[in-house]
């Protein structure tokens, strides 16, 4: 695994120590977005994201991106103007329509069939499709394999006693040849709680190291965004996942 360190040496917490038994419920994310308690959302999208875009879409054409645990990340637009087609999922319906709102998007819904109380919605050009569900139960909705995954806010969202369960789903929806793009944050966890949760680099290793070569793009000080964690440092990293 690449990574490149600043001057300050970044200590290790396993994360089983700290944060291992940390829950957040699906009603709890959902009371979030009905109290605009949503200040893991970018409203000018993820300024790494759009630093390595090229790199991340390698010129091709015609992609299909996931974007787990979407919200309203303006960042599906952004692909979708650029003529891929964009499948995401979020447990808060309220998140979905704000997208299409915010986006000034025309959209349809309708059930998923293979989930029940579950729907989808589609935007009326059809490269926007958004699953209102459980990212564990989305596997039975038959969606397909995709070229490019995105996640940011999602790996570090999920309760970290799921996140092998989460990351099994992610590995099983990836197409040959694919990038799979992934946002993580290093902290001290013993002076913030999370979410966002925090996730070692031994354990993005042993989450994808068995299936994908991992290469930590860029680590950038998030201090500022996180003003009110309480602990002294807070990074963001960007890591790329290949095909082994």
């Amino acid at each position: 695994m690449n990574d490149t360190r600043t001057s300050l040496d970044i200590k290790e917490y396993p994360d089983s120590e700290v944060q291992k038994n940390r829950i957040i419920t699906q009603e709890e994310w959902q009371d979030n977005w009905v109290n605009h308690k949503i200040g893991f959302h970018q409203a000018e999208g993820h300024q790494l994201l759009k630093k390595h875009l090229d790199n991340f879409l390698k010129g091709e054409s015609g992609l299909r991106v996931f974007f787990p645990l979407c919200g309203k990340a303006v960042e599906m637009k952004w692909f979708a103007d650029l003529g891929h087609s964009v499948i995401g999922v979020e447990i808060s319906e309220l998140g979905i329509r704000e997208f299409f709102m915010e986006q000034n998007l025309s959209y349809s819904e309708e059930p998923i069939t293979e989930l029940p109380g579950a729907k989808v919605f589609k935007s009326s050009s059809g490269n926007i499709s958004l699953y209102c569900c459980s990212i564990f139960d989305l596997p039975r909705a038959n969606i397909g394999k995709f070229d490019r995954i995105w996640d940011r806010g999602a790996l570090v969202a999920v309760n970290p006693s799921d996140r092998g369960r989460y990351t099994d789903i992610m590995l099983s929806l990836l197409r040959k040849g694919f990038l799979y793009l992934v946002s993580i944050f290093s902290y001290d966890p013993t002076k913030f709680e999370g979410p966002p949760f925090y996730v070692p680099d031994s354990e993005v290793q042993t989450l994808f190291g068995t299936k994908c070569n991992i290469h930590c793009l860029e680590k950038v000080d998030a201090i500022e965004k996180r003003k009110n964690a309480g602990t002294d440092y807070f990074f963001e990293k960007l890591y790329l996942l290949t095909e082994r």
